[in-house]
Protein backbone atom coordinates (compact mmCIF):
# COMPACT_ATOMS: atom_id res chain seq x y z
CA UNK A 1 0.00 0.00 0.00
CA UNK A 2 1.32 3.72 -0.82
CA UNK A 3 0.58 6.30 1.47
CA UNK A 4 0.83 9.81 -0.78
CA UNK A 5 2.11 12.49 1.70
CA UNK A 6 0.87 14.74 -0.48
CA UNK A 7 -2.92 14.24 -0.41
CA UNK A 8 -4.52 16.45 2.03
CA UNK A 9 -7.08 13.64 3.00
CA UNK A 10 -4.03 11.53 4.62
CA UNK A 11 -4.64 12.55 8.58
CA UNK A 12 -2.81 9.57 9.75
CA UNK A 13 0.97 10.95 8.61
CA UNK A 14 2.16 11.10 12.54
CA UNK A 15 1.17 7.63 13.19
CA UNK A 16 2.99 6.79 9.58
CA UNK A 17 5.79 7.82 10.25
CA UNK A 18 6.03 7.17 14.52
CA UNK A 19 5.63 3.52 13.46
CA UNK A 20 7.78 2.78 10.83
CA UNK A 21 11.12 5.03 11.66
CA UNK A 22 11.80 2.52 14.96
CA UNK A 23 13.26 2.93 17.47
CA UNK A 24 13.17 6.43 18.47
CA UNK A 25 15.37 7.46 21.58
CA UNK A 26 13.40 9.91 23.86
CA UNK A 27 14.34 13.42 24.97
CA UNK A 28 13.01 13.81 28.27
CA UNK A 29 13.52 17.69 28.17
CA UNK A 30 13.75 20.48 31.32
CA UNK A 31 12.94 23.87 30.51
CA UNK A 32 11.92 26.83 32.80
CA UNK A 33 10.10 29.69 33.03
CA UNK A 34 9.16 32.12 36.28
CA UNK A 35 10.74 29.70 38.82
CA UNK A 36 8.05 26.75 37.37
CA UNK A 37 9.98 23.72 35.94
CA UNK A 38 8.45 21.95 32.89
CA UNK A 39 8.93 18.25 32.03
CA UNK A 40 8.10 16.78 28.79
CA UNK A 41 9.32 13.26 26.62
CA UNK A 42 9.78 14.32 23.10
CA UNK A 43 10.71 11.07 20.33
CA UNK A 44 11.06 13.27 17.76
CA UNK A 45 15.25 13.45 18.85
CA UNK A 46 17.65 12.82 17.28
CA UNK A 47 21.82 13.48 17.13
CA UNK A 48 22.58 15.59 14.40
CA UNK A 49 26.52 16.37 14.96
CA UNK A 50 29.46 16.20 17.35
CA UNK A 51 31.05 18.76 15.93
CA UNK A 52 30.04 20.97 16.83
CA UNK A 53 27.82 18.91 19.32
CA UNK A 54 24.14 19.62 18.53
CA UNK A 55 21.03 17.74 18.29
CA UNK A 56 16.91 18.06 17.24
CA UNK A 57 13.73 17.87 18.84
CA UNK A 58 10.54 18.64 17.07
CA UNK A 59 8.55 19.68 19.34
CA UNK A 60 4.64 20.15 18.67
CA UNK A 61 1.76 22.67 19.96
CA UNK A 62 -1.21 22.27 22.72
CA UNK A 63 -4.54 20.94 21.24
CA UNK A 64 -5.53 24.64 21.44
CA UNK A 65 -2.65 25.22 18.86
CA UNK A 66 -0.65 27.41 21.37
CA UNK A 67 2.94 26.28 21.47
CA UNK A 68 3.67 23.85 23.99
CA UNK A 69 5.82 24.48 27.38
CA UNK A 70 8.84 23.26 26.15
CA UNK A 71 9.28 25.18 22.41
CA UNK A 72 8.03 28.47 24.37
CA UNK A 73 10.50 28.48 27.48
CA UNK A 74 13.18 27.22 24.65
CA UNK A 75 12.11 30.46 22.46
CA UNK A 76 12.29 32.82 26.09
CA UNK A 77 15.26 31.72 27.50
CA UNK A 78 17.43 29.65 25.06
CA UNK A 79 18.14 26.76 26.78
CA UNK A 80 17.43 23.67 27.96
CA UNK A 81 18.12 19.96 29.72
CA UNK A 82 17.62 17.05 27.39
CA UNK A 83 17.72 13.75 29.86
CA UNK A 84 17.62 10.16 28.66
CA UNK A 85 15.24 7.67 30.16
CA UNK A 86 15.81 4.51 31.66
CA UNK A 87 13.48 1.52 33.24
CA UNK A 88 13.41 2.77 36.65
CA UNK A 89 12.43 6.86 35.21
CA UNK A 90 9.54 5.48 32.63
CA UNK A 91 6.60 5.92 34.57
CA UNK A 92 7.14 9.59 35.50
CA UNK A 93 8.74 9.99 31.72
CA UNK A 94 4.80 8.63 30.99
CA UNK A 95 3.36 10.84 33.36
CA UNK A 96 5.01 13.77 32.36
CA UNK A 97 3.82 13.92 28.84
CA UNK A 98 0.26 14.81 30.01
CA UNK A 99 -0.26 18.23 28.61
CA UNK A 100 -0.98 20.94 31.95
CA UNK A 101 -1.32 24.47 32.58
CA UNK A 102 1.49 26.03 31.91
CA UNK A 103 1.63 27.11 35.47
CA UNK A 104 1.71 23.65 36.85
CA UNK A 105 4.81 22.06 37.61
CA UNK A 106 5.25 18.39 36.09
CA UNK A 107 8.37 17.48 38.86
CA UNK A 108 6.09 18.76 41.40
CA UNK A 109 2.57 17.26 40.22
CA UNK A 110 4.45 13.91 39.45
CA UNK A 111 7.08 14.37 42.01
CA UNK A 112 9.89 13.94 39.85
CA UNK A 113 13.44 15.11 41.17
CA UNK A 114 15.18 17.09 39.41
CA UNK A 115 19.00 18.89 40.26
CA UNK A 116 20.76 22.14 39.66
CA UNK A 117 24.06 21.08 38.14
CA UNK A 118 24.64 24.52 35.92
CA UNK A 119 22.82 27.38 37.06
CA UNK A 120 22.81 28.50 33.64
CA UNK A 121 20.64 25.91 32.58
CA UNK A 122 17.06 24.55 34.07
CA UNK A 123 17.82 21.09 36.43
CA UNK A 124 18.63 17.64 35.30
CA UNK A 125 16.21 14.62 36.21
CA UNK A 126 17.83 13.18 39.31
CA UNK A 127 19.23 10.06 38.66
CA UNK A 128 19.18 9.60 34.93
CA UNK A 129 22.02 7.72 32.70
CA UNK A 130 22.87 10.84 31.05
CA UNK A 131 21.72 14.08 30.29
CA UNK A 132 22.68 17.16 27.52
CA UNK A 133 22.84 20.75 28.71
CA UNK A 134 21.65 22.69 25.52
CA UNK A 135 21.60 26.23 24.32
CA UNK A 136 18.95 27.09 21.43
CA UNK A 137 20.75 27.18 17.70
CA UNK A 138 18.23 27.54 15.23
CA UNK A 139 13.97 26.51 14.60
CA UNK A 140 13.68 25.49 11.30
CA UNK A 141 10.71 26.28 8.70
CA UNK A 142 9.34 23.06 7.28
CA UNK A 143 7.02 25.45 5.52
CA UNK A 144 3.57 24.99 7.13
CA UNK A 145 2.61 22.82 10.00
CA UNK A 146 2.67 22.70 13.69
CA UNK A 147 5.46 20.76 14.38
CA UNK A 148 8.67 22.95 15.26
CA UNK A 149 11.86 21.48 14.67
CA UNK A 150 14.57 22.96 16.88
CA UNK A 151 18.76 22.98 16.30
CA UNK A 152 20.16 22.87 19.31
CA UNK A 153 23.81 22.98 20.65
CA UNK A 154 25.25 20.67 23.75
CA UNK A 155 27.45 22.37 25.61
CA UNK A 156 28.10 19.87 28.52
CA UNK A 157 27.27 16.57 29.28
CA UNK A 158 26.68 14.68 32.37
CA UNK A 159 27.19 11.42 32.00
CA UNK A 160 25.99 9.13 35.73
CA UNK A 161 29.41 7.21 37.59
CA UNK A 162 27.29 4.19 37.61
CA UNK A 163 27.08 3.57 33.59
CA UNK A 164 30.78 4.39 32.82
CA UNK A 165 32.06 0.71 32.38
CA UNK A 166 35.29 1.88 31.11
CA UNK A 167 37.02 5.64 31.79
CA UNK A 168 40.03 4.53 29.67
CA UNK A 169 37.96 3.79 26.87
CA UNK A 170 34.97 6.27 27.49
CA UNK A 171 32.55 3.05 27.33
CA UNK A 172 29.29 4.01 28.16
CA UNK A 173 25.95 1.51 28.77
CA UNK A 174 23.11 1.67 29.79
CA UNK A 175 19.14 0.60 28.60
CA UNK A 176 17.39 3.60 27.11
CA UNK A 177 13.81 3.23 26.68
CA UNK A 178 12.87 4.19 23.19
CA UNK A 179 9.32 5.04 21.38
CA UNK A 180 8.32 2.09 18.93
CA UNK A 181 5.11 3.30 17.79
CA UNK A 182 2.20 3.65 20.37
CA UNK A 183 4.68 1.72 22.79
CA UNK A 184 7.74 1.80 24.39
CA UNK A 185 11.06 -0.21 24.39
CA UNK A 186 14.44 -1.06 25.90
CA UNK A 187 17.57 -0.28 22.86
CA UNK A 188 20.14 -2.04 25.32
CA UNK A 189 20.59 -5.27 23.14
CA UNK A 190 23.41 -5.39 21.17
CA UNK A 191 23.92 -7.33 18.47
CA UNK A 192 27.32 -8.57 16.76
CA UNK A 193 27.82 -6.96 13.15
CA UNK A 194 29.27 -9.76 10.62
CA UNK A 195 32.77 -9.69 9.85
CA UNK A 196 33.32 -7.71 6.48
CA UNK A 197 35.07 -10.13 3.71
Amino acid sequence: MIFDLEDNTINDKYKLMAQTIIPRPIAWVVTEDEGIVNIAPFSYFIGLSSDPASVLISVGHKANNMPKDTLANIRKHKKCTICMVDEKNLEKMHFSSKELDKDISESELFKIETETVFESYPPMIKDVPCAYFCSFNQEIDLGGGSTIPLVLNVKQIYVNNEVITDNERMTIEFNPVARIGKSYAFLGDEITPPKIP
